[in-house]
């Protein structure tokens, strides 16, 4: 099991760790043994494109205890910049293999997010393909801002759960700043923001074939079945991206990782605006 702090990519300034999924699971897994916490952010070009738009975003970022590579064209930007191990980590993959550890390991596991009933059945479908596992509680949050009272709500249920692990599925930039608002104050170790990994393992969103994924057109796949939703994500801030990216990669422009003594930690995020958890 790896548990070192692993390198990171510089990816238009954004730090994406350079693991793979064995090793980033063997990093939660070492977080979760030693009692410590911290949120995993599963970042891809939207995320990276995201960082640039908002400020906050871009902190919650940098806060993580580890962000993944969940995008082709960010492992094609590590590796060439020598990170040659640097493998995609999807979303729905690491949370298929966490639960297959979890449910040997003995971790409680808390499903936050999805629309009416997703948790639910998510929390069904993995009981069946994990027996053992221990999924503790699900929770499907309105779409809007928490109210102080549902907080407090909040709050009360996770002390009484206690959970290792939150998987939280509120799609990207809510997920992230949820975590990076609410990490210390609620009861848990480690948050997870896996987005489309509640309606894939739910059958609401079919996954891509691997030749698909290996040549780095998943998005297309994804625009082909939300094209309403998708289609400005996808098609603006792709274009952006590979100009942006060409630039770094050609020396014409500059990006620089925060300096790491001086990155926010992930356990004293100052607190985040009330309001950016429904943002879009």
């Amino acid at each position: 099991m790896q548990s070192h702090e692993p390198p990171r990519a510089n990816v238009l300034g954004i730090g994406v760790h350079a693991v793979d999924l064995a090793w980033a699971a063997d990093l939660i897994e070492a977080a979760l043994a030693e009692q410590r916490k911290g949120y995993v952010c599963v970042t891809g070009v939207h995320g990276v494109m995201e960082a640039h738009r908002n400020v906050l975003f871009r902190r919650a970022l940098d806060s993580a205890m580890l962000v993944v590579p969940d995008g082709t064209p960010t492992v094609w930007v590590g590796r060439t910049q020598g990170h040659s191990g640097m493998r995609r980590v999807f979303g729905p993959d690491l949370m298929v293999e966490l639960s297959r550890r979890s449910a040997h390991r003995g971790h409680t596991v808390v499903l936050y997010g999805g629309k009416p009933g997703v948790a639910e059945e998510l929390r069904t479908n993995l009981a069946n393909w994990f027996p053992g596992i221990k999924i503790i509680g699900t929770h499907c949050p309105p779409f809007r801002p928490l109210t102080e009272p549902e907080e407090l709500v909040l709050q009360k249920w996770f002390d009484e759960l206690d959970p290792d692990l939150v998987w939280v599925g509120l799609s990207t930039p809510k997920q992230e700043l949820f975590m990076a608002r609410y990490l210390n104050r609620l009861r848990c170790r480690v948050m997870i923001g896996v987005g489309a990994a509640f309606d894939i393992h739910t059958g609401r969103l079919h996954d891509s074939p691997d030749w698909i994924k290996k040549a780095g057109l998943q998005w297309a796949h994804r625009l082909f079945q939300e094209p309403g939703r998708l289609w400005k994500r996808y098609l603006v801030n792709n274009s952006k991206f590979l100009f942006r990216i060409t630039m770094q990669l050609s020396g014409v422009t500059e990006y620089r990782l925060p300096d790491p003594k001086v990155r926010l930690s992930h356990t004293g995020l100052h607190p985040l605006p009330t309001d950016l958890e429904g943002r879009s």
